[in-house]
Order: structure tokens, then sequence, then C-alpha cells
């Protein structure tokens, strides 16, 4: 099995494409968010929307301490105060925002972070019957909840499924323990092998672990002990991310040496160790960096190429409306994105006296709608049918990416896509290298090359 994926670790391709570039959770992405976005224009979005179904996410900034290589929007406390008042203002917009949404129904509800985990039960039941209440929700939607294993115990996982939620998330990172003792995440391996078996005993039905790679004084044999520690533990989907270490923009990174850090050759092998190991293991590899289960929705969303992709990752919902509730919360509904104020007094005072805390958003054009269809479908299911763009969008394939077909034509000579009139089809071992080829599409990059405001692809 080893040389299954050797394809997508060809060094000189790797070279040649491996730029920094969007993740392309959005399209546009969040730099193109402005001021000049205002609450009548997402009011008129909801309105609008066409598609009945609807995605809710719950941000929940706190955590009870500081992970330094973290990049979220967080707040760290353990005052129970704080966490209540926030829960309070987070009912509040809730409700606020139902009668935009009277015609949808909800059929997924996520609380990210942040540690959602620090919620009580009690006060996660009380924003789960505040949605109840003012919205219309599937007979068993979704329901999913991020947790810190630190700060958990399989009685709150229990109770958690006893109200409703069925997936949650808990993250890893590394299970050695100098790379925790370097990020500042130290968590037995052992709690979170517990913790997920008391979850399916609960009747939790999906378990997804968070890995990263490239985190300081990560070495191969360590890493390959993490990934045989997360396969012994056995959950229903996996996230795979790349450590991107920006100090300049995140204040605890500066806490990581970059003398700590693996190189671009060390960093490259522990993906390919991961990638291989999973893969091996029966996990079927979904767009970038997320593996899943052949029988997981998301596996079977892949094969029925209806995969989704939103701020949250690759989702089974291709195209659900997604509204967020909370500090620094991103919504996208029908043509807008818009996205709250990520300061929690401001978020407040906002509420309180404009009866909503959108600080920033964007109103898609029809040239953004175009590009962002073609970008998602090359991000979800790595093939873009032109026939169905020129319906969709009435436009002449051909003449109206002249430019772009011509700088494709690269990708298409190294053997990473193949062009035909009908189709865009990327070659599966080319997807490590996906941000690289959607960027072709993205016409807001000329202004961002320069600046360093993009991860690394790979």
């Amino acid at each position: 099995m080893q040389g299954q994926h050797e394809g997508l670790f060809n060094q000189s391709m790797l070279d040649k494409y491996g730029m920094s570039g969007p993740r392309y959770t959005s399209y546009p992405t969040a730099l193109e968010f402005n001021t000049e976005f205002t609450d009548r224009e997402f009011r008129k979005a909801a309105l609008l929307a066409a598609n009945p179904e609807l995605a809710i996410y719950i941000h929940v900034p706190f955590c009870h301490s500081l992970c330094y290589y973290c990049g979220c929007n967080k707040i760290i406390t353990r005052n129970r105060d704080k966490i209540a008042q926030y829960v309070d203002y987070l009912k509040k917009e809730i409700i606020l925002r139902s009668e935009l949404f009277k015609n949808h129904h909800v059929i997924q509800i996520h609380f990210g972070g942040g540690t959602p985990g620090m919620l009580s039960l009690e006060e996660v039941k009380d924003i789960l019957s505040t949605i109840k209440s003012h919205y219309k929700l599937d007979e068993l939607p979704e329901i999913s909840l991020e947790i810190d294993p630190r700060e958990t115990t399989v009685e709150y996982i229990s109770g958690l499924a006893f109200l409703g939620v069925n997936r949650i998330s808990m993250g890893v990172q590394d299970t050695d323990k100098q790379v925790q003792i370097a990020i500042n995440r130290i968590q037995p391996t052992e709690l979170v092998s517990r913790l997920s078996a008391g979850a399916k005993t609960a009747g939790i039905k999906s378990i997804n672990l968070d890995l990263v790679y490239g985190l300081p004084l990560q070495t191969s044999p360590g890493f390959e002990q993490t990934i045989e520690d997360v396969l012994n533990i056995n959950p229903d989907r996996i996230s795979l991310f790349n450590y991107a270490h920006m100090p300049q923009k995140f204040a605890a990174q500066r806490k990581i040496k970059d003398s700590w850090l693996p190189g671009p050759e060390d960093k490259l092998k522990l993906m390919r160790l991961a990638i291989e190991r999973f893969t091996e293991a029966g996990y079927r590899m979904i767009g970038i960096d997320h593996f899943a289960k052949p029988d997981d929705e998301l596996a079977i969303a892949l094969d029925e190429k209806r995969l989704g992709r939103n701020f949250q990752g690759y989702t089974t919902l291709q195209y659900t409306d997604l509204v967020g509730f909370g500090v620094s919360a991103i919504s996208s509904v029908c043509n807008v994105y818009s996205q709250n104020s990520k300061n929690p007094v401001d978020y407040y005072q906002m509420l309180d006296e404009q009866q909503h805390a959108i600080e920033r958003g964007l109103v898609k054009s029809e040239e953004d709608q175009l590009r962002g269809y073609i970008i998602t479908h090359l991000m979800t299911n790595l093939r873009l049918d032109v026939e169905d763009v020129e319906e969709l969008f009435e436009v002449s394939f051909a003449e109206h990416f002249k430019t772009e077909l011509v700088l494709l034509k690269t990708f298409e000579e190294d053997n990473l896509i193949k062009m035909t009139e009908q189709a865009i089809i990327v070659n599966p071992d080319s997807r490590l290298l996906l941000r690289s080829i959607c960027m072709v599409f993205d016409q807001y990059m000329a202004k961002h090359k320069a600046a360093q405001r993009f991860s690394k692809v790979v």
C-alpha cells in the first residue's frame, strides 16, 4: 500500500505549485468583506433565499486556557458569569433573527469555538430550546458540538446525547507529551479514548478527532505514534490540519520558537505519513484535509457528488443557507456573507441598540457567484461540468474564462488536471494542490499576493 499515494507527493509539483493561498471555505474570502454592508442587505437576502433548508452555527469564544498554536477567535476565562451573560445575548440574537427564517427548516446545528464544551448542560439545553421555540426543526436534525477533552467527562457527553447532540468533535492535535508541552495543551491519550468510548455508549453516532501537523517538536516517529493512537480510538471522521505559523498575526504563536518547527520536507513527511496510514486503515480521503469511514455521510456525499464546503470545512450540505450567531460568527445566506462583531462588548451593545450585531459583509456580484460555483465544485468534487456553468450563469465558458484556460494549461501539461470542452477534471493525485488550481479563478488574488495573508497550500 506504500505506493498507493505516490502521485500525491510529487516533490517537483509541490515545489512548483505549493504557494500560499486561501482555504476557500468561501468565495470571495472574508478578506473581501466590507463595513459598508448593512443589515438591510442581510434581511433582504434572508427573505429572498429559495432553499428552505437552514444550518445554524453557534460561536462560543471561551477557552479555559491558551493553546499557543491556535488562531481562532477566543477569550480565555473561567468566569461563569461572563459565560452566562454571553448565553443570554446568544438567545437574544437567535430570537431577533427568527422572523427572517420562518419559511426555513433547520437541519443542522453546530456549536463551534473556542470551546463550546465550556457551556453547562443547562446552557446547551437553553440555547437548543430557544432554537426549537422560534425555528422549524427537522425531526432529527444533526447537532454537533466541539469538546476539549481536558475539561469534560463521560457524564457531560451523555448529557449532551440526552439533549439531542449526535456528533462531537475533539481536538487531539498530537499525543506526544513534548509536543503537548510546547503548545500548552497536555491531555492523556487514555482520556480521549475513554471519552470516545463513553460517547458511543451514550448514543453519539459520530465522533471526529482533529490532528495538526507541523507543530513544534513534531517528529516522524512521534507523529506515527499519534496516528496509531487515533486509529486505536477508531473515530468516524478525522480532520488533518496544516499548522500555519503566523506569529505576526496571532500573538500566542510568539511563544513557539521558529527553531522548534519541522522544516518543509519534514512537515511534508508528517502529512504523507498520516494520509497513507489513514487510507490504509480504510478511511476515505475527503477533499484536502478530512477523512471519513466509507459508511459515513461525508463519504457518501462525496460518492454522490453532493459534497459541500462552508466556514466549518467539508459538509454534506451543498447549497444550504447558514446563519451564524455569536461574536465573529459568519453567515452565508442567498447571495450575501455577513460577519458579527468580534468584540463581546460591541456585540452586546449592537444587539441592544441595533437589534443585530453585523459588523461587515459582502453582497456577491453575479461574477462572484459564478467563480464561487466553480471554485466550490473543484474543491469538493474535483470536477467542473462546463455545461452546468453555462446553463446556470448564461455565459460562454470558453469566452468568459479565456485567460484562465490559458493559465490552466500549465496544470494540464503537468498532468494535474484534464480539460475538455465538457469538463475540468482534477487528477485525484493532485488534490493537495487544489487550492492552487482554484486560485486561477480567484479575481481577487492579485491584490493579496504581496502580503502574507494566507497559509501555504501544503
